[in-house]
């Protein structure tokens, strides 16, 4: 039955498009009680859209019935796609054909994301040869509310590009040496990230005992900078939104509040530019994570699987 509806790739969604797919994430987050679609990706759609997006688009007459985004930005770890089938549609065969059209456009180093553990995306995902790698929970907090305080003091600069790759890269890739996406880094690695718009040396804070690189906090502004790149090109009309997108500590400093102490640095940071909500991942089986963020005010707002296809 799939088949009888033409599934098509777009580099870009004009207003009757951009609606229809607005319409089809409302339906299928009030059907199934959780969003398809992550907010931040969400965001760029209802203001529109980033200019490294592009999409596939499944209609039945006007209405869109299947959609995938695809987010192409991480030269390392390969694009990313989410997929929503209206609930209506579902098992009839239109989720295959948006995700193997998604193939066709990824390649073999595709990833997918489906949010809210649902039986449905496992299904999808499994049947076309993805294996599950990552369950990741999202966590939130308000920056209007207070922050605690920080307990342990620490000598804490931000990161020199250039001159703290090399260090920082090594460290990085010790705390995450297990670790499927930010351990086994090399220098591409940071200087893909580096060169993003969203990068701001002033939100990357780096924590030193004895002249030495112990932890790190890495923040991330969604939807809005700090500062400006001529060739940005980008316009949001919405708040922007701060996560903390990478934290770690050297393993012989754990224990000695380092992590708490650049959390809350990190914290203070995105709330002196402005930004009034903080956001970022962590991975399920990270107890130890997990109980420091609680402890920080944040709360779970979603979970999220990351699969890959089996072959990669």
């Amino acid at each position: 039955m799939a088949s009888t509806l033409l599934t098509k790739h777009f580099t870009h969604l004009d207003d009757l498009h951009r609606s229809g797919v607005l319409e089809l994430i409302a339906i299928a987050t009030d059907r199934d009680g959780y969003p398809p679609i992550a907010e931040h990706v969400l965001l760029h759609l209802r203001h529109g859209g980033d200019r490294f997006d592009s999409h596939i688009i499944t209609c039945d007459g006007p209405r869109v019935i299947g959609y995938a985004h695809i987010d192409a930005t991480d030269e390392v770890e390969g694009p990313s796609v989410e997929i929503v089938i209206h609930p209506d549609f579902r098992n009839l065969g239109y989720g295959s054909a948006v995700l193997a059209k998604a193939q066709e456009v990824c390649g073999s180093r595709m990833r997918l994301w489906a949010h809210g553990e649902l039986r449905n995306s496992h299904s999808l995902a499994t049947n076309a040869g993805f294996e599950r790698i990552r369950t990741v929970i999202q966590m939130k907090r308000s920056l209007v509310d207070p922050l605690p305080m920080q307990g342990t003091e620490i000598l804490v600069r931000t990161f020199l590009p250039g001159l703290d790759n090399e260090e920082w890269i090594e460290l990085n890739n010790s705390i995450f040496a297990n670790h499927p996406d930010q351990g086994g880094w090399v220098s591409k690695d940071l200087d893909v990230r580096i060169s993003e718009s969203w990068f701001d040396p002033r939100g990357f804070f780096i924590a030193y005992q004895e002249n030495s690189m112990v932890g790190f906090c890495w923040t991330k502004i969604h939807g809005g900078h700090s500062h400006s790149h001529e060739t940005d090109g980008e316009h949001h009309d919405h708040d922007p939104i701060g996560e903390i997108y990478i934290m770690g500590v050297r393993e012989g400093n754990s224990g000695q509040g380092l992590g708490r102490a650049l959390v809350l640095t990190g914290l203070r940071y995105l709330r002196q530019n402005g930004i009034l909500n903080a956001m970022l991942y962590v991975d399920s089986d990270n107890a130890g994570a997990l109980r420091l963020y609680k402890s920080l005010g944040f709360v779970e707002s979603g979970r999220d699987v990351l699969y890959r296809l089996g072959a990669h």
